[in-house]
C-alpha cells in the first residue's frame, strides 16, 4: 500500500511545490545523487517514420554530452527491417565525438557482435513480463528471451557490462496489468545471472504511483536498490509522479529523454517517454545532485525537434526557456 507520506509528497508536488524544505521531511529515503540516463537518440527516435539523419543523431548525444549528461542509451542494433530508424547504430557510434558512456540495446546474439564489432563497452538487453508483449517487440516468449539474456551474458566480452530492460513491468498493452511477483522473479534471476543493472520499463504509460509502490515492495525485497533503474512513459500524464515515487524508494537510476521523445513501435497508445528536463527541475526542487544543465538541455531538445520536424513536449523545458527569455 502507498504511504500517506508519498501520497502527501506527490500532492505537494501537483500543486507546484517544490521547495526542499518541503520535501526532506516527508520521506527520508531519497538518494543524494542520480544518474539520468539520456535515451533520446534511441527510445527518442525508434517509432519515428520518417529517417533522422546519423550525423543529426551523433549530433543530438554530442549536444547533449555538453549539457553535462554522461550517460546515453545511444543506440539499438536490432534488425532494420522491424526497426529502420535504428539500422545506422555502428555508424551513430563512430560518429559521436564527446566521451561518453554509450549503450546499445541488443535483442541476440548477432546483436550483440554488431556492437562488439562497433566497439561498444556497455550494451542493454531486453525481455518483458509478458509473452504477448515481448513476442511483438522481439518475437520471442518470456522465457526465450531470458534464455538469450543468460547466453549473452555469459558468452559477451569480460570487458563489457550489462544492462537489462524488464519492459511492461506493471502494465501490458495486450495482458493488462502485471502481477509485481513475477516481474521481482525476472529481475532478481537477471541479477543472478551476471546482469550488472535492471530497469523497470512502464512501457505504456499507464502506472500511477501506487502500481511503482506495489512494484518496487516486490522487487527490492529481492535485490539491492542500487541494482534497480526505472524507465518511464508519460501516456497519462504519471511519469513524474512515478519518478517522485521511485525517488522515495531510493532509486538512483533513471531514464528519460529529451524533450520528451519516446514511444514503442509495439505497445498501441505508448506516448513520449518522461522528458528529461521535467526529471532535471524535479531532482533540482528536491535538492539531489544530477551534474545537467536543465536548460541546456531544453536549448539542445527544442532545436533538434525544430530542425527535425518533432513536437517538443518538454512542461519544465518550455518554462525555463520562457522564463530565459523573459530575463533577457
Amino acid at each position: 500500500m502507498v504511504s500517506s507520506d508519498l501520497l502527501l509528497q506527490v500532492c505537494f508536488w501537483l500543486a507546484g511545490d517544490l521547495r526542499t524544505s518541503n520535501y526532506r521531511g516527508l520521506v527520508s529515503g531519497y538518494p543524494k545523487t542520480v544518474t539520468v540516463t539520456e535515451s533520446s537518440s534511441r527510445d527518442g527516435l525508434q517509432s519515428l517514420g520518417a529517417f533522422v539523419p546519423t550525423e543529426a543523431k551523433a549530433g543530438l548525444i554530442d549536444n547533449l554530452a555538453a549539457t553535462g549528461i554522461s550517460t546515453f542509451d545511444a543506440v539499438s542494433f536490432v534488425s532494420p527491417q522491424w526497426v529502420p530508424q535504428m539500422a545506422d547504430g555502428a555508424e551513430v557510434i563512430s560518429a559521436v565525438s564527446s566521451d561518453v558512456k554509450l549503450i546499445g540495446l541488443v535483442p541476440n546474439m548477432k546483436g550483440l557482435e554488431h556492437a562488439a564489432d562497433a566497439g561498444l563497452k556497455h550494451v542493454a538487453v531486453l525481455t518483458s513480463a509478458s509473452d504477448a508483449f515481448s513476442e511483438r517487440n522481439i518475437n520471442a516468449t518470456v522465457d526465450e528471451a531470458m534464455h538469450r539474456i543468460r547466453r549473452i551474458v555469459l558468452e559477451g566480452p569480460l570487458d563489457m557490462s550489462f544492462r537489462a530492460y524488464v519492459s511492461t513491468a506493471t502494465h501490458c498493452p495486450f495482458e493488462g496489468e502485471q502481477d509485481p511477483d513475477w516481474v521481482a522473479h525476472l529481475v532478481e534471476t537477471l541479477v543472478e545471472w551476471g546482469v550488472n543493472e535492471v530497469f523497470l520499463g512502464e512501457t505504456i504509460g499507464r502506472a500511477t504511483p501506487a502500481h511503482v509502490d506495489r512494484l518496487l515492495d516486490d522487487v527490492l525485497d529481492r535485490v539491492p536498490v542500487d541494482r534497480v533503474g526505472v524507465h518511464f512513459h508519460d501516456t497519462y500524464g504519471q511519469a513524474i509522479a512515478n519518478t517522485a515515487a521511485s525517488l522515495a524508494r531510493g532509486i538512483d537510476k533513471m531514464d528519460s529523454s529529451a524533450g520528451g521523445l519516446g514511444g514503442c513501435p509495439y505497445a498501441p497508445g505508448a506516448l513520449g517517454n518522461v522528458a528529461t528536463e521535467d526529471v532535471l527541475y524535479l531532482l533540482d526542487g528536491l535538492g539531489i545532485e544530477h551534474g545537467i544543465d536543465a536548460e541546456a538541455v531544453a536549448r539542445v531538445a527544442q532545436q533538434f525537434c525544430v530542425d527535425n520536424n518533432l513536437t517538443y513536449n518538454s512542461r519544465a523545458g518550455r518554462a525555463l526557456l520562457a522564463a530565459k527569455a523573459d530575463t533577457l
